[in-house]
């Protein structure tokens, strides 16, 4: 079943990263939440950090798993440990991912981030990015925190 899920990054790095895990194929567009256009983002950051909450809050409203992708520098971003803490409040399945193996727009790759210890703290599983993983990464992630929608389809 799909999933609505939030992707949680380093903006101004990663966003060339992202956007290939989030063009995988496995997540729909219309369903992954978060920061994807550059014009939404500067104008909200121009506003302040209260407006850039009130958006991640709105976007992560509906969503059922969290993925925290792991870059060079993501490791001590406040928006993502923000980000961390409102989708483990609001009962959001939580992975990380490394993307830093994944090239950039200029070809290259990054040398692998910390993972930020929001995520660390909340034991959350932590995998590398490999195509084709990612639809049971985040089903995978669901199910933890909904061990109840498992067991209805197995009693």
């Amino acid at each position: 079943m799909a999933r609505k899920v939030f992707f949680s990054f380093h903006y101004q790095r990663d966003l060339w990263r992202v956007n290939v895990v989030r063009n995988s194929g496995v997540i729909d567009g219309v369903a992954a939440a978060g920061f994807h256009d550059a014009s939404l983002w500067e104008e909200t950051e121009r506003k302040g950090d209260d407006a850039i909450k009130r958006l991640i809050n709105n976007r992560l409203d509906g969503t059922t798993v969290t993925i925290v992708l792991i870059g060079a520098e993501t490791f001590d971003q406040k928006y993502v440990t923000y980000e961390i803490e409102k989708s483990i409040a609001c009962g959001n399945g939580l992975l990380g991912i490394y993307i830093n193996n994944i090239k950039d727009k200029d070809g290259r790759i990054d040398p692998p981030g910390q993972v930020p210890t929001a995520l660390s703290k909340a034991g959350a599983p932590i995998y590398t990015w490999e195509y084709g993983k990612l639809g049971q990464w985040v089903e995978s992630a669901y199910k933890t925190v909904n061990p109840e929608e498992v067991n209805r389809w197995h009693t």
